[in-house]
């Protein structure tokens, strides 16, 4: 059956009324036709207001690492409601969560919870300032640490005529210029541009903010050299290594990406898969830094730690950390790239993966992209195409190539026979309908 978007498309013209774009964040806006409006959410599955049924490769940029409405999960969330929601007072099962994260992350010696992974890093930015008493950081190219105006900067390839460094730019209006001067930018995996910014700024740094499997940018990774080189180059010049983990942390491994990497940050956030999509966030890092929340350095907020979100937590990191779900995860992830791979690769269509199985990027070129520029001087409009056919076969990823596809514990196999089906009907749809883009591309082995 044919996908209908009927009743989202009337109720996007009514909520225009009452809503900027029809939405409650600027990126659920897909069009005045493709804005979808979901109805509810099972394991892997979600189902809009029309009854589509989408097998979802979003699961709501990541948090929904056990699947929707994972019955244990609502079982803690629905104890947690009878607690009392929020007190501005604490409880005793933070601790119980702060135990859990130091237990599974060795660099969260002491631990902080906010609402957002926007939130952490805002909070692990103030600290790492005034742990250090300098204000200036270094941001990865392409990497993506919230919304808030200190890290909303980026470099807009299109303009860049190849002659000196492009120019960085705000992400929106209304971001005061004066911050852009804080902010310095290298280019993900070149150790020797990172160094070079170091020695120029001697003194100036009080972190480096990275996030080792970019999320919002294909799930681009550095390599390890890479990472032990910021981590000798932040020793040497007395900076915060600050890892952003909000979407890998309790993902890629029960301690993030520093288990995978051997890597121990100084400060560390986390966010997505904390609670299986409950609102919480996590500061966490050395005690000496995090020391200085309360003696000198604010940090609070209303519902902070509320008991919904934190019952949720307990019991999600609990299963994430005791049971094989990770490992299930990266296996389907797997298997999801092998079916793929072969769909494209009997069609002759160049295309390599990122990341990291659990949150893997789809790259249509042979060799995977080190850093951003990589992945911006590329031609993705074959993704583009393709992502609007996926949703009509019932498959939901995001249609900006930039967000990899994420797995959860609840994806199986009717899942995957399901997203592999469709994935072959519209590869060969978006070849048929888009011979220009093929024929401009293959001879240089990218689309």
């Amino acid at each position: 059956m044919a996908r209908k978007l009927t009743n989202s498309n009337a109720h996007f013209r009514k909520a225009l009324t009452r809503l900027p774009l029809g939405v409650a964040s600027n990126f659920r806006y897909w069009g005045e036709d493709r804005t979808i409006y979901v109805k509810s959410g099972r394991g892997a599955r979600v189902t809009d207001i029309d009854d589509n049924v989408y097998v979802d490769y979003r699961l709501g940029y990541g948090p929904a690492i056990l699947g929707y409405a994972d019955p244990r999960v609502v079982a803690a969330a629905r104890e947690g409601m009878e607690v009392g929601g929020v007190f501005a007072l604490s409880t005793e099962r933070e601790y119980k969560v702060a135990s859990r994260i130091s237990k599974m992350v060795p660099a969260a010696e002491l631990v902080r919870f906010s609402n957002s992974g926007t939130e952490a890093v805002m909070a692990a930015l103030r600290l790492a300032r005034a742990y250090t008493g300098r204000d200036e950081y270094i941001i990865l190219e392409g990497g993506y640490h919230g919304l808030f105006d200190a890290a909303m900067w980026y470099t807009p390839m299109e303009k860049w005529t190849q002659v000196g460094e492009p120019e960085i730019q705000p992400y929106s209006e209304g971001i005061p210029v004066g911050l852009r001067g804080f902010a310095h930018f290298v280019q993900a995996n070149d150790a020797n541009q990172l160094e070079d910014v170091f020695k120029r700024t001697a003194g100036k740094i009080a972190c480096m903010l990275i996030e080792p499997i970019m999320g919002n940018c294909l799930g681009i990774s550095a390599e390890p050299e890479y990472l032990r080189a910021a981590r000798s180059l932040c020793d040497k010049y007395g900076t915060v290594l600050l890892i952003d983990e909000v979407k890998t942390g309790f993902r890629v491994a029960r301690g993030g990406v520093q288990e995978l990497y051997g890597i121990k940050a100084d400060l560390c956030t986390f966010a997505k898969a904390v609670a299986n999509g409950y609102p919480i966030s996590v500061l966490a890092g050395r005690e000496d830094i995090m020391r200085k929340l309360g003696n000198g350095v604010a940090h609070g907020g209303t519902y902070t730690a509320h008991s919904v979100s934190m019952a949720a937590a307990e019991k999600c990191l609990e299963i994430l950390d005791e049971t094989d779900a990770l490992e299930r995860i990266a296996e389907y992830g797997t298997r999801l790239r092998r079916g793929m791979d072969a769909v494209l690769s009997a069609r002759g269509i160049p295309h390599s993966f990122v990341g990291h199985p659990s949150m893997s990027g789809l790259y249509f070129a042979q060799d995977p992209p080190r850093n951003y520029r990589d992945w911006k001087g590329s031609d993705y409009s074959f993704y583009d195409a393709m992502a609007k056919v996926l949703h009509d076969e019932l498959i939901l990823c995001e249609p900006d190539s930039r967000e990899p596809w994420f797995i959860s514990a609840a994806h199986d196999d009717s899942c995957l026979a399901d997203t592999l089906a469709a994935f072959e009907k519209a590869v060969d749809a978006t070849l048929n309908g888009e011979r220009s883009v093929t024929e401009r591309n293959y001879g240089a082995q990218q689309f």
